[in-house]
Protein backbone atom coordinates (compact mmCIF):
# COMPACT_ATOMS: atom_id res chain seq x y z
CA UNK A 1 0.00 0.00 0.00
CA UNK A 2 2.68 2.70 1.17
CA UNK A 3 0.35 5.53 -0.11
CA UNK A 4 1.10 5.35 -3.12
CA UNK A 5 -2.02 6.33 -5.16
CA UNK A 6 -3.73 8.07 -2.91
CA UNK A 7 -4.45 11.77 -2.65
CA UNK A 8 -3.64 13.97 0.38
CA UNK A 9 -6.64 14.44 2.23
CA UNK A 10 -5.87 18.54 2.41
CA UNK A 11 -3.34 20.04 -0.06
CA UNK A 12 -1.28 23.41 1.61
CA UNK A 13 -3.62 26.00 3.16
CA UNK A 14 -6.71 23.60 2.54
CA UNK A 15 -6.87 23.01 6.37
CA UNK A 16 -7.46 27.03 7.09
CA UNK A 17 -9.89 27.62 4.97
CA UNK A 18 -11.62 24.22 5.83
CA UNK A 19 -11.73 25.39 9.10
CA UNK A 20 -12.61 29.23 7.90
CA UNK A 21 -15.69 27.18 6.23
CA UNK A 22 -16.70 25.54 8.92
CA UNK A 23 -16.37 28.61 11.68
CA UNK A 24 -18.81 30.60 9.17
CA UNK A 25 -21.72 28.09 9.78
CA UNK A 26 -21.65 28.44 13.48
CA UNK A 27 -18.39 29.45 16.20
CA UNK A 28 -16.73 26.42 17.36
CA UNK A 29 -14.20 24.68 19.64
CA UNK A 30 -10.57 23.34 18.69
CA UNK A 31 -12.20 19.87 19.52
CA UNK A 32 -15.43 20.14 17.58
CA UNK A 33 -13.58 20.96 14.17
CA UNK A 34 -11.68 17.59 14.50
CA UNK A 35 -15.27 16.11 15.00
CA UNK A 36 -16.89 18.05 12.10
CA UNK A 37 -14.04 17.10 9.75
CA UNK A 38 -14.26 13.37 10.58
CA UNK A 39 -17.59 13.39 10.59
CA UNK A 40 -17.45 15.21 7.07
CA UNK A 41 -14.90 12.62 5.60
CA UNK A 42 -16.73 9.38 7.40
CA UNK A 43 -14.02 9.36 9.72
CA UNK A 44 -11.16 9.27 6.77
CA UNK A 45 -9.39 12.12 7.74
CA UNK A 46 -9.09 13.39 11.23
CA UNK A 47 -6.62 16.33 12.03
CA UNK A 48 -5.16 15.70 15.40
CA UNK A 49 -5.18 19.23 17.49
CA UNK A 50 -1.06 19.42 16.74
CA UNK A 51 -2.67 20.51 13.26
CA UNK A 52 -5.74 22.20 14.17
CA UNK A 53 -4.79 24.44 16.97
CA UNK A 54 -2.09 25.99 15.08
CA UNK A 55 -4.52 26.60 12.04
CA UNK A 56 -6.65 28.68 14.29
CA UNK A 57 -4.16 30.51 15.63
CA UNK A 58 -2.95 31.63 11.94
CA UNK A 59 -6.46 32.44 11.19
CA UNK A 60 -6.48 34.89 14.42
CA UNK A 61 -2.99 36.05 13.19
CA UNK A 62 -4.87 36.93 9.98
CA UNK A 63 -7.70 39.00 11.90
CA UNK A 64 -10.15 36.09 10.43
CA UNK A 65 -11.19 34.81 13.07
CA UNK A 66 -11.40 35.56 16.60
CA UNK A 67 -11.24 33.60 20.41
CA UNK A 68 -14.26 34.43 23.17
CA UNK A 69 -13.57 32.43 26.46
CA UNK A 70 -16.67 29.97 26.55
CA UNK A 71 -16.20 28.31 30.09
CA UNK A 72 -12.66 26.47 30.44
CA UNK A 73 -12.56 26.07 26.50
CA UNK A 74 -12.18 28.76 23.28
CA UNK A 75 -14.66 29.02 20.75
CA UNK A 76 -14.02 30.38 17.78
CA UNK A 77 -16.38 32.76 15.40
CA UNK A 78 -15.66 34.53 12.08
CA UNK A 79 -14.69 38.33 12.38
CA UNK A 80 -15.50 40.93 9.64
CA UNK A 81 -12.35 40.57 7.53
CA UNK A 82 -12.96 36.64 8.09
CA UNK A 83 -16.28 37.16 6.21
CA UNK A 84 -14.74 38.93 3.90
CA UNK A 85 -12.17 36.41 2.91
CA UNK A 86 -14.94 33.94 2.77
CA UNK A 87 -16.70 35.39 0.09
CA UNK A 88 -12.91 35.54 -1.73
CA UNK A 89 -12.41 31.96 -0.92
CA UNK A 90 -15.84 30.78 -1.89
CA UNK A 91 -14.87 28.59 -4.49
CA UNK A 92 -11.55 27.05 -3.01
CA UNK A 93 -13.57 26.35 -0.08
CA UNK A 94 -16.59 24.43 -2.37
CA UNK A 95 -13.46 22.93 -4.08
CA UNK A 96 -12.10 21.04 -0.80
CA UNK A 97 -15.26 19.98 0.69
CA UNK A 98 -16.40 18.16 -2.14
CA UNK A 99 -12.80 16.63 -2.41
CA UNK A 100 -13.54 15.71 1.45
CA UNK A 101 -16.99 14.32 0.09
CA UNK A 102 -15.45 12.10 -2.28
CA UNK A 103 -13.05 11.22 0.15
CA UNK A 104 -15.45 9.92 2.34
CA UNK A 105 -17.14 8.01 0.12
CA UNK A 106 -14.52 6.63 -1.90
CA UNK A 107 -12.78 5.19 1.65
CA UNK A 108 -16.56 3.48 2.92
CA UNK A 109 -15.90 0.09 0.75
CA UNK A 110 -12.66 -0.54 2.72
CA UNK A 111 -12.68 1.07 5.71
CA UNK A 112 -16.48 0.84 7.02
CA UNK A 113 -17.61 4.04 9.12
CA UNK A 114 -18.35 2.12 12.21
CA UNK A 115 -14.82 1.06 12.23
CA UNK A 116 -13.36 4.37 11.85
CA UNK A 117 -15.34 5.68 14.49
CA UNK A 118 -14.69 3.04 16.87
CA UNK A 119 -10.94 3.59 16.10
CA UNK A 120 -11.10 7.52 16.91
CA UNK A 121 -12.75 6.86 19.81
CA UNK A 122 -10.75 4.03 20.93
CA UNK A 123 -7.71 6.42 20.24
CA UNK A 124 -9.54 9.37 21.91
CA UNK A 125 -9.40 7.17 24.81
CA UNK A 126 -6.20 6.10 25.13
CA UNK A 127 -4.84 9.81 25.05
CA UNK A 128 -7.33 10.82 28.12
CA UNK A 129 -6.38 8.28 29.99
CA UNK A 130 -2.31 8.28 29.62
CA UNK A 131 -3.25 12.28 30.42
CA UNK A 132 -5.11 12.05 33.35
CA UNK A 133 -1.97 10.12 34.75
CA UNK A 134 0.92 10.41 32.94
CA UNK A 135 3.89 9.78 35.50
CA UNK A 136 1.37 6.29 36.49
CA UNK A 137 3.85 3.58 34.95
CA UNK A 138 1.57 0.56 35.95
CA UNK A 139 -1.65 2.50 34.35
CA UNK A 140 0.54 2.70 30.64
CA UNK A 141 1.09 -1.28 31.22
CA UNK A 142 -2.54 -2.00 31.99
CA UNK A 143 -3.73 -0.07 28.66
CA UNK A 144 -0.85 -1.30 26.66
CA UNK A 145 -2.03 -5.05 27.73
CA UNK A 146 -5.47 -3.92 26.83
CA UNK A 147 -4.71 -2.68 23.14
CA UNK A 148 -2.45 -5.47 22.77
CA UNK A 149 -5.38 -8.09 23.77
CA UNK A 150 -7.48 -6.44 21.52
CA UNK A 151 -5.08 -6.60 18.55
CA UNK A 152 -4.46 -10.18 19.26
CA UNK A 153 -8.34 -10.90 19.03
CA UNK A 154 -8.80 -8.68 15.89
CA UNK A 155 -5.42 -10.74 14.02
CA UNK A 156 -7.71 -14.17 15.51
CA UNK A 157 -10.32 -13.40 13.71
CA UNK A 158 -9.78 -15.32 10.68
CA UNK A 159 -8.66 -18.55 12.09
CA UNK A 160 -12.11 -18.25 13.65
CA UNK A 161 -13.56 -18.74 10.14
Amino acid sequence: MGGQGRRRALDHGDLRLLILGLIAESPRHGYDLIREIEARTGGAYVPSPGVIYPALEALQDLGWIAAEADGAKRSFRLTDDGTVQLGVEAEAIARIEARLADLKDSNRPEDPGDVRGAMWRLRHAVVTAIRAHPDDADRRRKIADILTEAQDKIAGLDSDD
